[in-house]
């Protein structure tokens, strides 16, 4: 017994010093996996308000901004309903009424109605014989920088007409000469003041060939042309574009 115990006992030695490694091993991860579930713990207990905190602030901030989406498209249908309006008051006669609520819309914020409003504005004062008024209207819209280059243009184009009596040619020529560009947009109103401060500037040759070049565009208005066609005829520029022959016409059409 004494040799078979001692061989026994030298085999379980054997095995528990084999499995020492393996036991340590397993021990020393439940130990590390212990100290980090208590560092997360610590963790949480530290900064876990505060993750909830920021998580309800993201979700209101989500909502804040839907929110803002839906009220800015209610107030800009609000708004073309008060433009709509107002340009009904003034088709009506009402120009008080049409008033209130152009100064509503001359406040606001979106570019769009603002200048709309104010050229609104200064369309009714140079109705009612106020030029000046009217004239000052149309400089705040066309020194507005933040709105778009075709209010702006427009408003240049409308603030000279209603003070062209009375500016200086020069004045008119250079504040329009940049928008009396053929085929440009403006190219009819801007070309014809253009054209008659250089009369005033005593330049027939350059307003015949502007009265010329207007009477041809084809883009300017019928009753801009017309004007046109007959001033260039009276400083003896011909405007008269040659039409297509009648038989020419039918052979092309056969």
């Amino acid at each position: 017994m004494g040799g078979e115990g001692a061989r026994r006992l030298s085999l379980y030695g054997d095995t528990n010093l084999a499995r020492m490694p393996i036991d340590n091993e397993t021990f020393y991860r439940e130990v590390d996996e212990e100290l980090r579930r208590d560092q997360m713990l610590g963790y949480w207990k530290r900064y876990g308000k505060l993750a909830i905190v920021g998580a309800v602030l993201f979700i209101a901030a989500i909502g804040g901004i839907i929110w803002w989406m839906n009220q800015r498209e209610v107030k800009a249908g609000a708004r073309g309903e008060s433009l709509l309006a107002a340009f009904d008051d003034i088709a009506a006669g009402k120009k008080a009424d049409a008033q209130a609520k152009l100064d509503a819309l001359a406040k606001s914020g979106v570019e769009g109605y603002r200048a709309a409003a104010l050229l609104a504005q200064a369309d009714i004062a140079s109705d009612a014989n106020q030029p000046d008024k009217a004239a000052a209207l149309f400089k705040q819209v066309a020194d507005d920088s933040a709105l778009a280059k075709p209010y702006r243009d427009l408003a240049t184009v409308r603030m000279v007409a209603v003070q062209f009596d009375r500016l200086p040619p020069q004045q008119v020529v250079d504040r329009l000469k940049p928008l009396a560009v053929p085929g440009g947009p403006w190219f009819g109103s801007a070309g014809e003041m253009v054209a008659s401060a250089y009369l005033k500037l005593n330049k027939p040759q350059e307003a015949g060939k502007l009265f010329a070049a207007i009477a041809k565009d084809k883009k300017v208005p019928d009753s801009i042309r017309s004007r046109a066609l007959q001033m260039a005829g009276s400083l003896g520029v011909d405007a008269v574009q040659d039409a297509p022959a009648a038989g020419a016409t039918q052979e092309g059409n056969s």
